[in-house]
């Protein structure tokens, strides 16, 4: 069975999609990749196309997001080059979804840190003992 992936990098994260698609070129499975401005784009066999995920993530866990797509590339019903231009079906909502990811990178890194240990809180310096050291001095 042929699925679609998108594979989508938060604008915040060090991989680009340049780096994705050479990772998929170097990595010998039979997929078909296409790059775009947030990512890539992977088809092929379902088993192949989530190992080749797996990998992918692990490269960056917190800034690389999957999301499933209907349809491969090229595929007349979605391709902008066969529609006459223009923003393909879909776009402006993968748009303002990446607009969201530097936030959600930066709460899943943040989930990986220990919590902080809480210490005694520091009481402010009374104003008497203020005056005190101003006066010594």
């Amino acid at each position: 069975m042929l699925v679609t992936k998108y594979v989508i990098m938060s604008s915040e994260s060090n991989i680009l999609p340049s780096d994705i698609a050479m990772k998929i070129y170097g990595s010998g499975y039979d997929v078909l990749v296409k790059e775009t401005c947030f990512g890539v784009i992977i088809n092929g066999e379902k088993e192949v196309v989530e190992a080749l995920v797996k990998e992918i993530r692990a490269l960056d866990p917190a800034g690389i997001f999957i999301k499933d797509r209907g349809f491969p590339p090229g595929d007349p019903r979605r391709c902008r080059g066969r529609r006459g231009g223009g923003a393909r079906p879909g776009f402006y909502m993968i748009e303002s979804e990446t607009k969201l990811l530097p936030m959600i990178s930066r709460a899943l890194a943040q989930e990986d840190k220990p919590e902080p240990i809480v210490t005694e809180k520091v009481r402010p310096l009374p104003l008497k003992r203020l005056e005190e050291i101003v006066n010594e001095v």
